[in-house]
């Protein structure tokens, strides 16, 4: 089967996928979308929005349309890391010998939902850490994996916040996406109230399993990025540093820390995955605009005059894919592409390719710091 064939496969699979979730969730396409983007690229995601928008019933749906086994953790402030993990238990066998034995906790699914995460405290939230990076848990001294594929959805509520703790930078980088969940219109909300009449139940048939979903995302890793592509995502996403001395006006002035280099990893991995579910075997510029917004805007932090502009995360960076955009055709980013002569299919050569212009345009400012002196 050749390059064209098989992505028009891939996005007839997802149609598919997206087909069956329509059954039980009114509306919120553009968050179905990229919640399935992540899932197949092997990433996590962060939803916020107001109780009651389907947040839930978006990953039970999942579960039942992708046959795979789902988990709710509510996330409360004396939940211990061990009520997430779980921990070692002494059981008496047939013999009536005491024996230490691992029982699994709740993050030992597929698909789990950590319901407004940012309710429990620092100590639980960090027990997250290596099971959303590595899929493994370690309790003990002793190394659990998870089984594949692994998706944790997590939730967090924009409103409230007594009794909430921050997420820690660490754990908000974990996420591939932050999400922004809206509420209905009018139609759809009284959709939602014609369904929830009807029946309370999921109804959504099983099209694709597990085995299925890792054959795409390996297919995924296969779709090549041109060198052009890569150096103005990689570009953009060194845009979000004020430090940098070619970073631009907008990061300058309203930005007061930038992404981490998994930002630009996180940005062509997601690209592949869409460009597929297009139908397309490359990744366009236009992926990587699009995807800018859920990448970017929780690794990043606006400063107070931005705030004092009434300007929002999704505003600057809006500015940075403008200001980004007037480099193509330049010649600016095509002399950067230059450099490597290889196409990258690799995701972690994303990640090199970010702290390597980062670390190259921190020098370019160096140079300029000391050739001052010198006059």
């Amino acid at each position: 089967m050749d390059n064209k064939a098989q992505a028009e496969n891939f996005s007839r699979s997802v149609a598919k996928i997206k087909e069956e979730i329509k059954k039980d969730l009114v509306g919120q396409d553009d968050i179905v979308n990229n919640v399935i983007i992540a899932i197949i690229a092997g990433g996590n995601v962060l939803l916020e929005g107001v109780p009651g928008v389907g947040k839930t019933r978006l990953v039970r749906t999942l579960g039942k349309t992708l046959k795979l086994p789902f988990s709710r953790i509510q996330f409360t402030p004396d939940l211990m890391p061990s009520d997430v993990t779980g921990t070692n238990i002494i059981e008496k066998d047939a013999d009536g010998r005491m024996n230490t034995v691992f029982q699994k906790g709740p993050i030992f699914a597929n698909l789990v939902l950590a319901d407004e995460i940012n309710r429990a405290t620092p100590k639980t939230q960090s027990a997250m850490l290596e099971v959303m990076q590595e899929h493994r848990v370690t309790v003990a001294n002793k190394t659990y994996s998870i089984a594949e594929p692994f998706f944790v959805l997590a939730t967090q509520n924009p409103i409230e916040q007594d009794g909430t703790y921050p997420l820690p930078e660490a754990q908000m980088d974990r996420f591939m996406f932050k999400l922004l969940v809206g509420f209905p219109s009018v139609k759809e909300l009284a959709d939602i109230v014609s369904m929830t009449q009807i029946t309370m139940e999921e109804t959504a048939d099983s099209v694709v399993d597990g085995a299925t979903i890792l054959e795409m995302r390996e297919l995924a890793k296969t779709v090549p990025v041109a060198p052009d592509v890569l150096y103005y995502a990689m570009r953009l996403v060194a845009r979000t540093h004020p430090e940098l001395g070619d970073s631009g006006e907008t990061a300058k002035k309203y930005v007061k820390y930038g992404c981490s280099p998994r930002a630009g990893q996180a940005l062509i991995t997601a690209a592949k995955v869409r460009a597929l579910i297009d139908g397309r075997y490359n990744v366009s510029y236009g992926d990587i605009d699009a995807l800018a917004y859920p990448v970017l805007r929780h690794r990043m932090k606006i400063n107070y005059t931005a705030i004092n502009e009434r300007l929002t995360v999704d505003d600057v960076i809006a500015r940075l894919i403008a200001e980004n955009a007037k480099e193509k055709g330049t010649g600016k980013l095509d002399a950067d592409a230059e450099k490597p002569a290889v196409v990258v299919t690799d995701t972690a050569d994303a990640e090199s390719a970010v702290a390597d212009g980062v670390a190259a345009e921190s020098g370019d400012v160096k140079k300029k710091k000391k050739f001052g002196k010198k006059n």
